[in-house]
């Protein structure tokens, strides 16, 4: 967060919460794959510099995580609304963003969303007319809750940072709460983190809440992160210093393990200077033993082929493995080795249906985050556009489970339960799995079939 809105949040008399931002930051920088300068630049005991390589683990354990709540198809809303809705999604390029936004929940905790119009025409009493719908996605380290209620974010500031005619221009919007309604504080910092006044806007808004936010599911047992999720990284950090530490003995193992060919002097051809000289390509890889004869005093040639730990590398890193998948909730098998391959977190958990508690505790999160960007869309199309959107229609959220299950296969056995017993219930099931509908909209599809079976048979009477 830049200083310029650190400062003014404080004169606004909201204090900045530093010690979440470092936890954050440090979990982002092992997210982001950045030099860890205190753990991966080192020294050798001669003193040579060196730094360690870095796997990049953090990022393979978020994306995974990612995968399990993965959106196929939003629907809010049948006809008209719906269509307005993925419009706008669409338009914001929601899909990719919020994928985004996926991997970064455990690797920082916290994700926000918020909503506003663009090119508005916003009066002095706070109103305004016209304008874009848009979403603007903002990352833990840009968000900042200022009212908590009963674990929920009430009030919430958003920044950001673009690029106005090659100069950065940085954005802070806050919302806060009064008498039961939002309004938008919109103040604009120039390259020099200097606020320009013309263009603080100020927007009343309605009972909707503005913005969502998305978190953790798990439990934040931190202190002094009120209001922020749990990031995942921060228990594994260790962890992922061991997985880094024992692929650079694997890595150092392998860079040494070039055969080796000692050869006696005497093989050898000496310039005017006396040293020795290799006559070809294929001899400078040899290596002259001074001396008259080798260490085993039997041969003029010797082979070296240093040997490279593979059984106790692996069993290292397996160990290291199991304890990352404990870290990420999915027991000691997200990843393990087995026969040789890497089993993931997506092949376990389709064969352990007792590790779905986890993703369920997540999807519910990110349905609250989809549904509450649903409903305050629907609120600025009705407010800003003149619509008349049910705020309070079901949002329906369509999850990719192809990494848990066979879809198909599972759609394929309500379709046939639902024929075979006649069940209206199964079949509005099946209804709503294979076409993401609500089930009002099921219902009225079954009934639309039998009054047309009716009107069939009414026919071949006649």
């Amino acid at each position: 967060m830049e200083n310029c809105v650190k400062d003014l949040l404080n004169k606004m008399g909201y204090k900045v919460n530093e010690d979440a931002m470092g936890v954050i930051k440090e979990c982002d920088d092992w997210y982001a794959n950045r030099q860890i300068r205190e753990f991966h630049h080192r020294r050798t005991v001669q003193g040579t510099e060196f730094d360690l390589e870095r796997m990049n683990f953090a990022k393979r354990c978020c994306a995974d995580d990612a995968n399990l709540c993965e959106v196929v198809e939003i629907n809010a809303g049948k006809g008209e609304q719906g269509e307005a809705v993925r419009k706008i999604l669409e338009k914001n390029r929601f899909d990719t963003q919020y994928r985004r936004q996926l991997e970064r929940v455990p690797a920082n905790g916290t994700a926000a969303c918020y909503i506003c119009l663009d090119n508005a025409t916003i009066y002095d009493d706070g109103h305004a007319d016209g304008g874009e719908i848009s979403l603007n996605y903002v990352d833990a380290m840009s968000f900042m809750p200022l009212t908590i209620e009963n674990g929920d974010i009430v009030e919430a500031a958003c920044s950001g940072n673009t690029i106005k005619n090659g100069k950065k221009q940085t954005t802070l919007v806050v919302f806060l709460k009064q008498d039961g309604r939002y309004k938008a504080e919109t103040h604009i910092f120039d390259e020099y983190g200097k606020e320009l006044e013309t263009k603080k806007m100020v927007l009343s808004l309605g009972e909707v809440k503005p913005f969502a936010v998305m978190r953790n599911a798990e439990v934040n047992n931190l202190d002094n992160m009120e209001g922020y999720g749990l990031p995942k990284l921060l228990g594994a950090i260790p962890v992922l210093k061991a997985l880094d530490l024992a692929f650079n003995v694997l890595f150092r193992d392998l860079d040494k393990a070039d055969k080796l060919i000692l050869i006696n002097e005497l093989l050898c051809q000496f310039d005017k200077n006396g040293e020795a000289v290799t006559p070809n390509e294929q001899a400078k890889k040899l290596f002259v033993l001074l001396g008259e004869k080798l260490p085993d005093q039997k041969e003029l040639i010797q082979e070296y082929n240093p040997s490279i730990r593979i059984e106790e590398l692996t069993k290292t890193i397996e160990l290291l493995l199991s304890l990352l998948s404990m870290m990420f909730g999915y027991g000691t098998k997200k990843y393990s080795f087995e026969n040789g391959n890497i089993t993931t977190a997506t092949e376990y958990i389709g064969e352990r249906q007792d590790q779905m508690q986890e993703l369920n505790r997540q999807r519910k999160e990110a349905e609250d985050y989809i549904k509450d960007i649903c409903r305050a869309v629907l609120w600025f199309e009705n407010t800003f556009h003149g619509k008349t959107y049910n705020l309070d229609e079901d949002v329906m959220i369509d999850f990719d489970d192809s990494y848990i299950t066979d879809k198909e296969a599972e759609l394929e056995r309500k379709r046939n339960d639902a024929i075979t017993f006649e069940i209206k219930e199964l079949l509005e099931w099946y209804l709503q799995d294979a076409y993401n509908v609500t089930p009002d909209e099921a219902k009225k599809m079954i009934e639309q079939r039998d009054a047309d079976d009716t009107d069939d048979d009414e026919e071949e009477q006649d």
